[in-house]
């Protein structure tokens, strides 16, 4: 006959219990359940980060637009051409490597507004400038300055329904060829 093994000494060969089974898979839960809504999080904010960057490179078009075309162009002025405005000015005129007259301004200052090249939005809506200011100086042909022009513009880029995110940026340009 064989040795009686012991009922403590059989439930060692056995598996999990089912309160050990519960735990692991609870705590496996909890940790997916905390992985799935960082990925989730991380969603949004490259979202939002697309949504933005988008915005910011139509202005940045805009403003290299207006820039090529201020600094190959022969007379400046702030209204109007050879007009200086050293205290700003919310339009500015430019006459292009063309010939052609060019006026830049906002559709409607103060607000929701877009950069205008000519009557032609230069932005998309998703930019909403609230401010264009244009300080010009050296415009006049009998002075001795080489004509600049500083462009500040201030807004916000909307990135989702509701949300936006501000922002002002400042450019310059100065004609290539002299103004003797």
């Amino acid at each position: 006959m064989l040795p009686r093994t012991p009922l403590h000494a059989m439930n060692k060969n056995r598996g999990y219990t089912l309160i050990e089974l519960i735990v692991s898979v609870g705590l496996f839960a909890i940790v997916m359940l905390l992985a799935s809504g960082a990925y989730l999080i991380m969603i949004g904010i490259n979202r939002q980060v697309q949504g933005i960057a988008t915005g910011i490179d139509n202005l940045s078009f805009a403003l290299e637009t207006m820039t090529r075309t201020i600094r190959t162009g022969t007379e400046y002025g702030c209204p109007s051409v050879g007009v200086d405005c050293p205290s700003g000015g919310a339009s500015f005129s430019v006459t292009d490597e063309k010939g052609a007259g060019v006026s830049y301004t906002l559709s409607s200052p103060g607000g929701n507004g877009v950069i205008m090249q000519n009557g032609v939005a230069l932005t998309d809506p998703s930019v909403n400038v609230s401010s264009l200011t244009f300080y010009a100086f050296g415009t006049a042909s009998s002075d001795a300055f080489q004509p600049h022009v500083t462009i500040v513009v201030s807004g916000t880029v909307s990135y989702a329904a509701g949300k936006s995110e501000p922002f002002t940026v400042e450019t310059g340009a100065t004609m290539r060829g002299p103004d003797i």
